[in-house]
């Protein structure tokens, strides 16, 4: 199943000077974000990528064209270093599709971009290619492939550490509710999509605030509400948090890691049939 991958936005709030790499291509710890979502998507067996690029489309590139194994994968050198053997390997099994779709461009007109290299998926996936979680894909897929929808996205709460202020008549407060606390879901950025989506994508448009609202209004949206590890790396303090985690050893992320593919074991114990509250990335 491919895996579309929209990875060319500028990434303004977490540039550090105009020559910055794009957003995608931030390292945690030694590989660059993108490569921890490919490789969560590897693990579930979906090797097949098409990287939408935009801006720093050269730096995304030229990482995967001098790719080098040895890098994160142990390996045996022998004959004075002329002679290499793998013991572990990345992306030796992987397809990947470099599209450029345009710096400016919106994701949904992204996705429209790479339609010709999709069309033997009636099923395939999408990602921001900045958001990392610990969900289960291949339950995802199984629960949307039940449904009678053109999309479905991981729904989750937010992150941030905001408190919603309650305030009565008078200007009075009555309380303070942590953002994190409260019923709302907002949208993961991890999207299992059909041959339908476009349909409802007409030239130009977002992917979320134009092809999910409507597919929505026809009832064609569906939402999994996720409350395991899911966290962006939107900002500079977001991606300081992601370093500490792999720098100590915690990464929820890195399935691939030692958790082996349980396909058909239920774990997402809620559906969120009318997702109109959900909040766009």
């Amino acid at each position: 199943m491919k895996v579309v991958i929209f990875c060319g936005g500028l990434g303004m709030r977490i540039r550090t000077g105009p020559e910055s790499l794009p957003k995608p291509m931030m390292p945690i710890g030694s590989r660059p974000v993108l490569w921890h979502v490919m490789r969560y998507y590897a693990h579930f067996g979906h090797t097949e990528f098409i990287l939408c690029l935009g801006y720093g489309a050269s730096a995304v590139k030229d990482y995967f064209l001098d790719y080098r194994e040895t890098s994160s994968n142990d390996f045996v050198l022998t004959k004075g270093g002329s002679h290499v053997e793998m013991l572990a390997t990345d992306i030796s099994d992987w397809t990947i599709t470099f599209i450029d779709t345009g710096v400016s461009t919106a994701i949904g007109e992204r996705l429209r971009r790479v339609r010709p290299y999709l069309e033997d998926d009636e099923v395939f996936l999408a990602n921001y290619g900045d958001v990392l979680t610990d969900a289960p894909m291949n339950d995802l897929i199984a629960e949307f492939e039940t449904r009678d929808a053109v999309a479905n996205l991981l729904a989750v709460k937010p992150q941030d550490s905001f408190h919603v202020v309650e305030i009565c008549g008078g200007n009075r407060v009555t309380g303070l509710v942590p953002v994190a606390d409260m019923s709302m879901r907002i949208n993961g950025g991890y999207f299992v999509l059909r041959q339908g989506i476009f349909d409802y994508l007409d030239e130009g448009d977002d992917l979320v605030m134009d092809g999910f609202v409507r597919a929505a209004a026809d009832g064609k949206l569906y939402a999994t509400a996720y409350d395991g590890f899911w966290a962006p790396m939107d900002t500079l303090k977001e991606r300081t948090a992601l370093e500490e985690q792999y720098r100590t050893g915690v990464s929820p992320w890195a399935v691939w890691r030692d958790r082996p593919v349980e396909p058909g074991r239920p774990v997402f114990p809620v559906m969120v049939e009318e997702p109109s509250g959900l909040a766009a990335k």
